[in-house]
C-alpha cells in the first residue's frame, strides 16, 4: 500500500476521536485538520480558522472526514504545503461576516511574493451563489481556486458545478510549471482561465461552461487577469466540451493576444488600455462605457491606482513587455460536442478592452498544434476563428465537419503578416462542399498545405475563399488539388 494511502486510512480509523493527528513519516509530516476544530458540523468561521491553522503547518493537510463544510473566509495557502480532500468532502461557501472571493489562494498573492512546492487534490467547491469580485489580494484576480505568483503547482481532482457569472473556477496568473489534472467544471464563467506564465498541462477535463472552458489570455480585460505577458510552452490534452443546450458563447479555448505602447502626452485612451510609464505597465481601470480619455500627465504612481485628468491608472507590473500572446502549445485529444467556435486565437476590440493600440509592436502568437481533435457536432461553427497575426498552426489526426478556419480583422493593424497551415491525416465528413479556409483581412497571405487527407463522403469538396488577400494552397482534397 501507497504511504499517503497508509496515512489516510490511519485518519479515516481515528479521526474524530479527539486526537490530535500529526503522523511522521520518512517523506514529512500529515496533518488531520479535524485536530483543529474542523468539521462538518462546525460554523463557516470556525472552519476557516481551523483550515488556515492546519494549512499554516505547511507540509502535508488531509481532510479525512466526509460531509459538506461550511465556509465564510478564504483559506491563504503557502509553500512546501499539500492539502489533499478525501472522497465526498465539499467546501460550501457562506455569508458568515461578508462574501469573499477566493475559497483558496497561494499567500503570496497580496504581495507578489513567488510561492512554490503546493498541491491540492480532492477539492469540491460549492459556490452557493457567492460569486463576488472583491480584488482583495489583486486586481484582476478572481477565481474560486486561484494562484498568483507560484511556481510547482499542481491541482488534481478539482470540482465544482456552480460557477456563477462572475468568477472562474481556476485562476492562475504569473506562474511557472503547473499542472491542473481531472477537472469538472460547470457553470456561467471560465473553467480554467491562464495569465501569464510559462510550462504547464492542462488535462482530463470535462467543461460545461456558458464562457470559456479554458482561456490563455495573455492579454485580457483589465479586470480579468492581474498581469499581462506571454503564455507559453504548455500541453492541453483529454479534455470535453459538453453541450449544455443554453446559448453558445465563449469558445472551448480562447488564445488572446495584445500589445501597447509607451505613454505619450495627449494620447487617447479606454477602458483596459495598457501603457509603458516610468519603468512599470499601467492600465485604464474605467467602467466599460466607452469612454474614451485625454492622456496629458504621465502616471508614475509605484503602486495601487491614481486618477489623472480623469483617468483611473492602476499598476499592473514592474516588468517591462510591449506585447504578449500564447506560443508552443499542443492540444490534444480535444472533443467538442457543444457548436461553439473551438479555438479562437483572438484580440478583443469593444468597449471592455481593446487588445492591440495601434502604433505597438505587433504580438504574433507562434507554433499552435492541434492533434487529434473531434468536432461532433454538424452546425457550421468555425474549428478555428483567427483575427491576430500567427505564424504557423499545424492541425493533425482531426475530424472536420461542417465548420472550417475562419480569418477575420478587427481593424487593430494594417498588416497581419503570413499565416502557414500544415493539415496532415485530417478526416472531412462534409456532404457536399465545405469552405475549409476562409478569409476577410485585406492583403492577409495565408499557405495551406493539406496531405493524407480522407474523404468520408464521395460528394465532399473544399473551397477556399481568399477575399482581398492571398491563399497558396498544396493540397489533396477533392476541389483544391490540381
Amino acid at each position: 500500500m501507497k504511504k499517503t494511502a497508509f496515512v489516510l486510512l490511519f485518519i479515516g480509523m481515528i479521526s474524530g476521536t479527539g486526537i490530535t493527528i500529526a503522523q511522521s513519516t520518512a517523506s514529512g509530516q500529515f496533518t488531520d485538520a479535524a485536530s483543529f476544530g474542523f468539521s462538518p458540523t462546525a460554523s463557516g468561521m470556525d472552519n476557516a480558522k481551523a483550515l488556515q491553522k492546519a494549512v499554516d503547518q505547511t507540509g502535508t493537510i488531509v481532510v479525512s472526514q466526509t460531509g459538506v463544510y461550511k465556509m465564510a473566509a478564504t483559506i491563504y495557502i503557502g509553500s512546501n504545503t499539500s492539502l489533499i480532500f478525501g472522497n465526498n468532502v465539499f467546501l460550501k461557501k457562506v455569508n458568515e461576516q461578508g462574501n469573499y472571493s477566493h475559497v483558496i489562494v497561494n499567500k503570496g498573492a497580496a504581495t507578489r511574493t513567488w510561492d512554490e512546492h503546493i498541491t491540492v487534490e480532492g477539492l469540491q467547491i460549492i459556490v452557493n451563489g457567492m460569486d463576488v469580485r472583491a480584488f482583495k489580494e489583486a486586481y484582476g484576480l478572481h477565481g474560486q481556486l486561484a494562484f498568483f505568483y507560484i511556481r510547482d503547482l499542481k491541482i488534481d481532482r478539482f470540482r465544482c458545478m456552480d460557477i456563477g457569472s462572475a468568477q472562474y473556477g481556476i485562476h492562475i496568473c504569473t506562474f511557472e510549471d503547473i499542472v491542473v489534472n481531472d477537472v469538472i467544471i460547470k457553470g456561467n464563467k471560465d473553467g480554467v482561465h491562464l495569465g501569464r506564465g510559462k510550462r504547464f498541462t492542462i488535462s482530463n477535463g470535462v467543461f460545461e461552461t456558458f464562457d470559456d472552458a479554458i482561456a490563455l489570455n495573455a492579454h485580457d480585460y483589465s479586470v480579468g487577469n492581474p498581469e499581462l505577458g506571454w503564455i507559453e510552452d504548455g500541453v492541453i490534452e483529454n479534455c470535453h466540451d459538453l453541450n449544455d443546450d443554453k446559448k453558445h458563447v465563449g469558445f472551448f479555448c480562447r488564445i488572446l493576444a495584445g500589445g501597447w505602447i509607451d505613454w505619450k502626452p495627449d494620447m487617447e485612451v479606454q477602458q483596459s488600455d495598457a501603457v509603458v510609464s516610468n519603468g512599470r505597465i499601467y492600465r485604464v481601470q474605467a467602467s466599460p462605457d466607452g469612454t474614451v480619455y485625454k492622456s496629458v500627465t504621465r502616471p508614475t504612481h509605484e503602486s495601487g491606482s491614481q486618477v489623472l485628468d480623469g483617468i483611473n491608472w492602476g499598476v499592473v507590473q514592474n516588468d517591462v513587455t510591449y506585447n504578449c500572446g500564447v506560443r508552443n502549445v499542443v492540444f490534444r485529444d480535444i472533443f467538442l460536442e457543444k457548436p461553439r467556435i473551438g479555438f479562437s486565437v483572438h484580440f478583443d476590440n469593444d468597449k471592455f478592452s481593446r487588445s492591440y493600440y495601434p502604433g505597438a509592436a505587433v504580438p504574433q502568437q507562434e507554433q499552435l498544434l492541434f492533434d487529434n481533435i473531434r468536432v461532433l457536432y454538424d452546425e457550421p461553427v468555425d474549428f478555428l476563428s483567427i483575427n491576430t497575426p500567427v505564424d504557423v498552426m499545424t492541425i493533425m489526426n482531426s475530424s472536420f465537419r461542417a465548420g472550417g478556419i475562419d480569418f477575420h480583422g478587427n481593424q487593430a493593424m494594417k498588416d497581419y503578416l503570413i499565416t502557414k497551415i500544415n493539415l496532415i491525416g485530417c478526416v472531412f465528413n462534409q456532404n457536399g462542399p465545405m469552405v475549409l479556409v476562409k478569409n476577410s483581412v485585406d492583403n492577409k497571405q495565408i499557405f495551406l498545405k493539406t496531405t493524407s487527407s480522407i474523404e468520408y463522403h464521395d460528394g465532399f469538396s473544399a473551397i477556399v475563399e481568399p477575399g482581398k488577400g492571398r491563399i497558396t494552397v498544396e493540397s489533396d482534397l477533392t476541389g483544391l488539388k490540381k
